[in-house]
């Protein structure tokens, strides 16, 4: 009989690092398994709108004991899924601290078991503090009475997995490649779905004691191997040049200039991701029960589910790219781009939302216009739509509409429009407007746009008409707000 299944009540199941790439994909997981659930963020407002109604947040910071407790009371299962490679300290003594304070909490709490994520390595790591710090994390949550599961993870395969933008980023942008060394380096990825499936079982299957459990997926490949295999599903032709060195300082520089990756968190990556990381041993397949999935079908999977993803997600947390952000590009997602703005007005929802869902076609795009028609021109001699095709009608859109280069590809009346662009570029473009009421009365209406490049012809298309585009989305987002409080 399971955990879950003796208990009179649903297990209460801590969750950290829910407001990152793995925690937060796995949350919703948790969620739909009707666990109770509670989430430690330093942040909780970050997870506003991302939880369900059961769902609890605490405020909590693994360097602080005592902010542990409250979110540990009671709690059978508790999730580490936190480490400090991005902080520009001492990342290991941070993740070395932040270890003994979750033990520490979980022992006074009763915690019964600590389900660890970490990093698999086939050989001797010692010369990589990232991995040398996954690994000691293991070892000090593993010095208490509490039962711990580690899971060891390969390269994990995921649309916005670090590993997995660091691959796609340098295929997508580089039509010729210069291969350091490490990128032979044998690996075992594996499916963002997988790592999931395998955390989500570990709460209720019957294990005695301390385990560790590699994972990996079906196939054995190097990061080139991987390069190829994105190359080929995206359809884009690249050459790569291998050399025999190139060292982790100037590998981590030139990650900095070509990928989204910080030139810091590409040196530490870099020293762990030259060494193999091939699972040794069967126990994870063994114990669980299932077959992970092949590399081909994990970045299948990934692609394919982006786009979804994508069309159901509300870009709020994003920055202004005309300065907020304080990069030039706007902010990043992956290796796609973002440009968001937001407004406040004091109108309420419905009313700031009719300007948006009247826009294109004769009413325009209320800021520019003549610069609109320009674009439509130049995408017409170069076999493009334009913006000839107008709108189906000019008050009302559904799925589907043409708004003139534009289609509706998500609407919630009142609340949101998705428009993915139709026309010529080096890439794929959408704009989206949320509406929504605001904390301190009327509403705030969020405008972005988001390209995703293909190459290097995408990237010089973005930066060379970013001033452009810096002119036009703030003046047409001002515009909108003004209109709202006309209608």
């Amino acid at each position: 009989m399971s955990h879950s299944e003796s208990a009179e009540e649903p297990l209460k199941v801590l969750l950290t690092g829910s407001t990152g790439y793995i925690g937060g994909r796995l949350l919703g997981l948790l969620e739909d398994n009707k666990y109770k659930i509670r989430c430690l963020a330093r942040r909780p407002e970050y997870l506003d709108g991302r939880i369900g109604k059961e769902t609890v947040v605490f405020k909590g910071d693994l360097l602080d004991t005592d902010s542990l407790l409250p979110a540990m009371e009671g709690v059978h299962t508790a999730y580490y899924l936190v480490h400090s490679m991005g902080t520009k300290g001492d990342f290991e003594e941070e993740d070395r601290q932040a270890a003994r304070n979750f033990r520490e909490a979980a022992e006074i709490s009763g915690v019964s078991r600590i389900i660890y994520l970490g990093g698999l390595c086939s050989r001797d790591y010692s010369n990589s503090p990232h991995m040398r710090s996954r690994r000691e994390v293991g070892e000090i949550l593993r010095a208490s009475s509490i039962q711990v599961l580690e899971f060891q993870a390969s390269i994990i395969i995921g649309s916005g997995s670090l590993s997995f933008e660091l691959v796609r980023s340098l295929v997508e942008r580089l039509p010729v490649m210069i291969l350091p060394r490490w990128v032979r380096t044998e690996a075992q990825p594996i499916a963002l779905k997988d790592v999931l499936s395998y955390l989500a079982k570990a709460i209720d299957i019957e294990i005695d004691g301390d385990q560790i459990f590699e994972i990996g997926g079906r196939n054995v490949i190097s990061y080139r191997g991987l390069m190829e295999e994105y190359a080929k599903q995206r359809g884009l032709r690249r050459l790569m040049i291998p050399v025999p060195v190139l060292s982790p300082r100037l590998s981590s520089l030139w990650l900095g200039l070509v990928t989204p990756v910080y030139a810091r968190v590409g040196r530490k990556l870099i020293d762990s991701i030259r060494l193999p990381t091939v699972v040794q041993n069967s126990l994870a397949n063994d114990t669980f029960g299932f077959n992970p999935a092949g590399v081909s079908d994990a970045i299948d999977d990934s692609l394919r589910n982006e786009d979804q993803e994508f069309a159901q997600t509300r870009w709020s947390d994003a920055r202004s790219s005309s300065g907020l952000s304080g990069k030039l590009g706007g902010v990043k997602l992956g290796a796609r781009l973002l440009d968001s703005r937001k407004i406040k007005v004091n109108v309420p929802p419905i009313q700031a939302f009719r300007p948006i869902r009247r826009i294109g076609g004769t009413t325009g795009w209320y800021f520019g216009n003549w610069l609109w028609r320009a674009r439509g021109l130049i995408d017409l001699m170069v076999g493009g739509v334009g913006i000839r095709r107008g709108r189906r009608d000019p008050e009302s859109l559904k799925l589907g509409d043409t708004v003139d280069w534009w289609r509706v590809i998500a609407y919630e009346p009142g609340e949101k429009i998705l428009l993915e662009a139709e026309m010529k570029v080096p890439g794929r473009a959408w704009l989206e407007f949320v509406v929504e009421d605001s904390e301190e009365g009327g509403s705030v209406i969020t405008q972005t746009a988001v390209f995703d490049p293909v190459g290097l012809p995408g990237m010089f298309y973005w930066y060379l008409l970013y001033p452009l585009h810096t002119l036009i989305f703030a003046g047409m987002i001002r515009a909108i707000a003004k209109q709202s409080q006309k209608i």
